[in-house]
């Protein structure tokens, strides 16, 4: 990890960062799995805070300091790409470890940051009601990166090979019985949480066993964009994005307007109709529907 980017992290853990990053606030409206549900302490009414950051600068400077590095290896171990804006480095090459070290930093730091993003809640949460957060029953649910690459064991072609299985936007959904399933979760899979957008619900699932014979043990994060950012801010143009929200009983709190309008609902695609394909498909199973009832961006 460069000293420009732990210059850039020094004062950035324990902050949302901009974008998509968010803090939310919601209710659980409707349970899918109730025994799934009982083990994660979640049920109709529960309030939950959802909170979606990483590795902030820290991170992106590990990237852009990877990239140019890599820039120079696809001529230097005779790669063909097809697209010049690509790059890329062998897994054993010094560069590619050089870049899985400095990506398990960047994630070490994100994690770091969720904590402390989660400490400053429970904070704010026991001083309003005058309560522990204990007694609030403010306990972590779970943890999961979706931007990381993992070395796991997988099938294929019949046979069980070691990989390095990247996921961008994209999350484990490891099936119940699997080793590397927290022992808490074992019996009923690995959690999946799947955001929907400021005006839409948000789901919590658990993984199941068609997602490793389809999708390396994985499946979405989130319900993707329709629109770019920019596009999503011309959409917004004249509209009141916190007003909007309020009258869905929705409050809104943003660094700047700009945040609100690249982020708004129509920007992105209906999570509700993500998250059925996702369980048709096997790959995650519905275990929990929740409403947002307040959004904190970054």
């Amino acid at each position: 990890v460069s000293n420009e980017a732990k210059k850039r992290g020094s004062d950035q853990c324990g902050t949302l960062g901009a974008g998509n990053h968010f803090l939310e606030v919601q209710v659980v409206e409707e349970i899918f799995d109730p025994e799934a549900a009982r083990i994660m302490g979640l049920e109709p009414g529960t309030i939950c805070v959802m909170i979606h950051s990483g590795s902030r600068g820290l991170g992106y400077q590990v990237c852009d300091d990877a990239l140019q590095e890599m820039r120079r290896c696809p001529e230097k171990y005779h790669i063909q790409l097809p697209d010049r804006q690509l790059a890329c480095a062998p897994i054993n090459s010094p560069e590619g470890q050089r870049y899985l070290a400095g990506m398990r930093a960047a994630a070490n730091y994100a994690w770091a940051n969720r904590q402390l993003l989660m400490w400053q809640t429970r904070e704010a949460f026991s001083e309003f009601f005058g309560k522990p957060w204990e007694e609030l029953g403010m306990d972590l649910v779970y943890d999961v990166a979706h931007n990381i690459a993992k070395m796991e064991k997988h099938i294929v072609d019949g046979k069980e090979k070691l990989v390095c299985v990247h996921r961008k936007g994209a999350t484990r959904a490891f099936p119940p019985g699997h080793p590397d399933v927290p022992e808490r979760y074992r019996a009923i899979g690995q959690p999946v949480i799947i955001p929907g957008d400021m005006g839409r619900e948000s789901w919590v699932l658990v993984g199941q066993p068609a997602s490793m014979e389809k999708t390396f043990g994985t499946t979405c994060h989130g319900a993707g964009r329709v629109l770019s950012r920019n596009a999503a801010i011309q959409v917004a143009r004249g509209r009141q994005i916190d007003k909007e929200l309020a009258a869905k009983g929705i409050i809104a709190r943003a660094h700047s307007r700009a945040g609100l309008a690249e982020e708004h609902s129509d920007a992105y695609k209906d999570v509700s109709i993500v998250v059925d394909i996702v369980d048709r498909a096997g790959l995650a199973k519905k275990v929990a529907r929740l409403r947002p009832v307040g959004v904190v961006k970054g």
